[in-house]
């Protein structure tokens, strides 16, 4: 931590957060700038802020922490900014996208189109046939999907670029989100892919392997290590099947950041070490295949903030509520209405604030009206009042685009990349 950083002067946010963002002289920084000059400069609250330096440094990490031949996949979904996507392809090897919007920003980027694939389980006409067009991997989620494929390939006198993205026969434990495993819209049935492999090598489609994802924003490290296990088993059993070599086994990720009070940042030195492991095996194995980890959340979510302003501060039987700018219209994860089940506050701060303010619980609410526009409930914060700033961190994944931007009228926020 930075010596002059102050923790005391902004709230109880994560070790990780007091980290990335210091306090100097009594007010937060990022990307090296004074969150209040930050404000005039983007001109208006709210807004998200990016630190590109947090970017580089943890796609620095995980190269020094993964095996050497393990290529690294950036999940645009997480964060689809264009400034942002432009910076992470100078990081990453490769994209992966979910939509022909998301697309469209990937292929606007320097990355090559052969490094981009594309998935999702309800991909349209127009979005795979751009698809084609440009190049792309497609990861095919059902049977419609190869048949329009081949439809495509044969108009445009191209053979589409396809990966089977596998529904695995097991879940990843403890996992955020359950991505595979049981009935899911994700993917094709483990049970299924063998005959669909066989199929393929007779439709005149490039075959480039198989995508395998079982969970995502896992910080148990033991998990994610047996989800990886279980999916390179998978992967060796089901490519017996296929019709040409494995060129591409995306394994997914599942790494989690913390966010909650008792949450601990993921050890991912274990999974690494887990993985080298493993690859002399995989390349035995699947000697022509490139290993992929692809990875949202872990990359960009400690790199984001978002702030907004207090506009209005009240007392209410005793409780104070400070109401600001922006709220789940912009930031729905925070309010504790994208996935949570039972509410938790992510970690805020008041940008700036003196050495001896005095520190009370509060609740900070956002304008809409819905008793759901919560962003931080039953807080002690440093007192705050009408014009100062209050930041969200952990913000830079599934902030801005996960929510529901339109309720109730009120302005999109700002973003910036520093």
């Amino acid at each position: 931590m930075n010596s002059t950083t102050k923790p005391g002067h902004v709230g109880h946010p994560s070790h990780a957060a007091q980290q990335n963002f210091p306090t100097l002289n009594g007010c937060l920084h990022i990307g090296g700038i004074p969150l209040t000059r930050l404000a005039q400069r983007v001109g208006k609250t709210p807004f998200y802020a990016y630190d590109r330096s947090l970017l580089i440094d943890r796609v620095k990490y995980l190269r020094h922490i993964l095996p050497d031949d393990i290529s690294l996949h950036y999940s645009v979904k997480a964060n689809p900014m264009p400034a942002l996507v432009q910076c992470m392809a100078n990081l990453v090897d490769g994209f992966d996208v979910a939509s022909g919007g998301e697309l469209k920003v990937a292929l606007d980027t320097t990355m090559k189109p052969v490094d981009i694939s594309f998935a999702g389980p309800g991909k349209t006409l127009a979005e795979l046939t751009q698809a084609v067009a440009a190049g792309v991997i497609v990861s095919v989620e059902s049977e419609r999907e190869v048949n329009t494929l081949v439809g495509i390939g044969d108009a445009l006198g191209m053979a589409p670029r396809v990966l089977v993205r596998v529904n695995p026969d097991f879940e990843m434990k403890t996992s955020g989100m359950k991505m595979g495993g049981g009935a899911k819209p994700f993917g094709i049935d483990a049970e299924s892919v063998p005959q669909l492999l066989r199929r393929l090598g007779g439709l005149g489609v490039d075959f480039q392997g198989m995508q395998i994802f079982s969970g995502s924003q896992s910080l148990n490290p033991a998990a994610i290590m047996e989800a990886q296990s279980r999916t390179f088993e998978l992967a060796f059993r089901l490519a017996q099947y296929a019709s040409a070599p494995v060129r591409s086994l995306n394994i997914g990720g599942g790494f989690g950041i913390p966010y909650f009070p008792g949450d601990q940042p993921l050890d991912v030195a274990q999974i690494g070490n887990h993985l080298a492991q493993w690859m002399p095996r995989v390349h035995a194995a699947l000697p022509a295949s490139e290993i992929v980890v692809e990875l949202g959340r872990y990359l960009v979510g400690e790199a984001g903030i978002y702030v907004t302003r207090v506009i209005d501060r009240k007392v209410s039987r005793g409780q104070v509520f400070l109401v600001v700018d922006g709220g789940l219209n912009h930031h729905l994860a925070a309010s504790g209405n994208f996935g949570q089940v039972i509410r938790k506050n992510y970690p805020v701060a008041v940008a700036s604030a003196s050495s001896n303010a005095a520190r009370e619980v509060v609740s900070v609410v956002g304008p809409l009206c819905t008793p759901l526009d919560i962003l931080a409930a039953q807080t002690e914060l440093p007192a705050a009042d009408v014009g100062d700033l209050i930041v969200v961190f952990q913000s830079g994944a599934y902030g801005l685009t996960a929510s529901p931007t339109a309720f109730l009228g009120h302005p999109a926020p700002g973003e910036v990349l520093l």
